[in-house]
């Protein structure tokens, strides 16, 4: 009967090993991370192995109104919030040059 209780554990070991590997493979391509500045998520999209451009950078980190809740009301939809460039004017050009929204 111990056996049977010690294959259980190892499986549940083994299952919470493969889900924290998964979790931690999360790489720059995927996104925007909850904790990441505007800057400094353009600065890894644009700066990773794929080097996104401006516009398809920005679209990924840039966050949306209603705590980035896709279906928001209907009288109130969600929009797009200015990009948050302060310190970056290198980032601040592109953005005018795209004609994208951001504080200075």
């Amino acid at each position: 009967m111990k056996l049977n209780i010690v294959e259980k554990l190892s499986a549940r070991l083994g299952l919470v090993a493969c889900g924290l590997v998964v979790l931690g493979g999360c790489t720059a391509e995927i996104g925007r991370m909850p904790y990441d500045s505007d800057v400094k998520c353009l600065r890894q999209q644009m700066g990773s192995a794929v080097q996104l451009s401006f516009p398809i950078a920005a679209n990924t980190c840039q966050r949306m109104s209603d705590h980035n809740f896709i279906f928001g009301s209907k009288k109130h939809p969600a929009h797009p919030l200015p990009l948050n460039l302060r310190g970056a004017p290198d980032l601040q050009k592109l953005a005018d040059e795209y004609d994208y929204s951001y504080t200075k």
